[in-house]
């Protein structure tokens, strides 16, 4: 087994995706360092984390998806140095779950990395980001409960840095307390790779080495866009699919259309922001009083007292609902008229093909022919 693992197992919306897109483009370069990230893509991790969380979707997921964690432990297991786990859904776990994946990684020395955030932007990024995954709660109903349910992710069980630390790092549990490192996002006005920084001295890498210019961070939708978005949900009920909600909610819809509007910023109602200034000041008394590692500014988890003006997403009239929709609508009709102009073009060019594609094409068609008579 590695002599040691490291675990950054989120929390959600705290810059996952942006570490995460370094680290995967310089795979090789971080195993020239003694540093391991196992599996084959980005996505094995969120599987690993499926399989820890019990969370398979029924008659829903492959084989291959199933057993990834499998693989990975395999080669974690004949690797010499230190390893990487990364994903933010493995914070969903439950205490019995998270101290089991410590005890597979056994003798490896187990190490949990929290990046975490104030708890507020948190919260309005974290429900929008449920947004892009199909999901229809009004924000004045959002984040009313601390879920039980290991597969659950988008509320307060992820959110709440205090709640996942007592699952994965509890007193007397099996990861030391100076083996949990809670890395706060910097403030607005650092720049933004000084989390890539931390992150990569934690891990033993030259921080300075690594080319950042393919990552780049999740931008956000404005009120109105992210009211807009909530509502189409509501029509999209047989979108139920992990690639439905990935590649035509969340990429197509939200990040290309939606996202590059703009739009004003917002929070939630003054009960909510209450709700977050008293999560972050426990989640800081909790970290110090543990005595975990911090890398960064702990005061950065807490929530200013004083906050600029912003509008409601329950102040979001049907009017300006109905704009953005109408202005989607005729952004949506350009993309189907490109489309088919592709479409037309690419089977123009299949219609000019030398002769020897054109033979295998008839061939095509022709066993196509014959599998349909056989079906008949």
């Amino acid at each position: 087994m590695a002599e040691r693992v490291y675990l950054h197992i989120g929390l959600p919306k705290t810059a996952t995706t942006y570490l995460q897109r370094i680290l995967w483009a310089h795979e090789d370069q971080m195993r020239g360092e003694g540093l391991l990230l196992p599996g084959s893509t980005r996505r094995e991790h969120l599987w690993a984390s499926r399989t820890v969380r019990r969370a398979w979707v029924a008659n829903g997921d492959s084989e291959s998806q199933r057993t990834a964690w499998d693989r990975m432990l395999l080669e974690m297991a004949d690797w010499p140095g230190r390893a990487l786990v990364s994903h933010e859904f493995f914070a969903a776990a439950s205490k019995e779950q998270a101290q089991r994946v410590v005890e597979q990684l056994a003798p490896a020395e187990v190490h949990v990395v929290v990046t975490a955030r104030e708890p507020l932007g948190l919260f309005t990024a974290s429900w929008q980001e449920a947004l892009k995954n199909g999901e229809t709660t009004p924000m004045p109903d959002y984040g009313r409960d601390e879920s039980g349910d290991p597969r659950d992710i988008w509320n307060w069980r992820t959110l709440d840095l205090r709640l996942v630390l007592q699952r994965w790092a509890p007193a007397g549990g099996p990861v030391a307390p100076e083996h949990v490192h809670v890395l706060p996002l910097p403030g607005k006005e650092a720049p933004r790779e000084q989390i890539w920084h931390h992150f990569a001295c934690l891990l033993g890498l030259d921080p300075e080495g690594y080319d950042l210019s393919s990552a780049f961070a999740n931008e956000s939708m404005g009120v109105v866009e992210a009211e807009t978005l909530r509502r189409v949900n509501e029509h999209l009920g047989d979108f139920t699919k992990a690639i439905d909600k990935g590649t035509y909610i969340r990429t197509f819809l939200g990040d290309e259309r939606l996202v590059p509007r703009g739009g004003e910023r917002y929070w939630p109602g003054e009960d909510q922001v209450d709700d977050c200034r008293r999560r972050g000041r426990e989640g800081v008394a909790f970290v110090r009083e543990q005595g975990y590692d911090v890398v960064g500014e702990l005061d950065n988890l807490l929530v200013p007292d004083q906050l600029p003006e912003r509008r409601r997403p329950d102040s979001v009239t049907d009017a300006e609902v109905a704009q953005v929709a109408v202005e989607l609508v005729a952004t949506m009709l350009g993309d189907v008229r490109d489309l088919r102009h592709e479409r037309r073009r690419l089977q123009a060019e299949l219609n000019v093909l030398p002769a020897p594609v054109t033979l295998l094409k008839r061939l095509r068609d022709r066993t196509h022919r014959v599998l349909a008579r056989r079906t008949e």
